[in-house]
């Protein structure tokens, strides 16, 4: 069987963006274009790459500005994995694979040519490619023990009476003891 390459099954038009657009016009684009990731180019050439997961982070990192004043060059990063396209689909997996990423800007002769993501690969051919499965397994496997983590960590909440105040309240277990969310905050 012929080595399938990037150039074969890679999305040829991806969304990009001028570098300057602010976050929320990013976002807007995400929704309607239904993608995960927007390319920043300048005369054919990637200068960013911001995805869902970036907005995300600026929202909460940046809550002092509004996603209006936060230009997409801000919170690309500096560093962009991307991939050529006459390197084949293996060789694309075990790159997404070791990196941890869904998407790889192609490029050729410093140009952007276009963008391979897991679900391209997917929708060519899932069944050659078992280990993207493997793969999904194991980042699905990695978020439900960050998600164990925060559980055990998170303080239990119920209804019952203070042991500090003995008004009946919502209570959250505090060394031990079940307060009130007020006496908590005198503590």
């Amino acid at each position: 069987m012929k080595e399938i390459l990037v150039a074969d099954i890679m999305t040829r038009e991806p969304i990009i963006i001028k570098q300057d657009t602010n976050l929320l016009e990013c976002a807007k684009k995400m929704v309607r274009k239904r993608v995960g990731s927007l390319l920043l180019v300048m005369n054919k050439k990637l200068v960013g790459f911001i995805d869902e997961q970036d907005i995300l982070w600026a929202l909460i990192k940046k809550s002092k500005k509004g996603l209006a004043e936060i230009k997409a060059i801000d919170i690309s990063p500096k560093k962009i994995a991307t991939i050529k396209p006459s390197f084949t689909i293996k060789e694309a997996i075990q790159k997404m694979k070791k990196l941890r990423f869904n998407r790889l800007p192609v490029i050729h002769n410093k140009e952007l040519v276009g963008i391979i993501t897991v679900k391209d690969i997917l929708n060519f051919h899932p069944e050659v490619y078992p280990e993207l499965d493997e793969f999904a397994k194991i980042r699905e496997e990695t978020k439900k023990l960050k998600r164990i983590k925060k559980a055990k960590e998170r303080k239990s909440a119920h209804e019952g009476i203070c042991e500090q105040c003995g008004k009946q309240d919502i209570l959250l277990k505090t060394d031990g003891m079940s307060i009130c969310e007020s006496c908590q905050n005198l503590i």
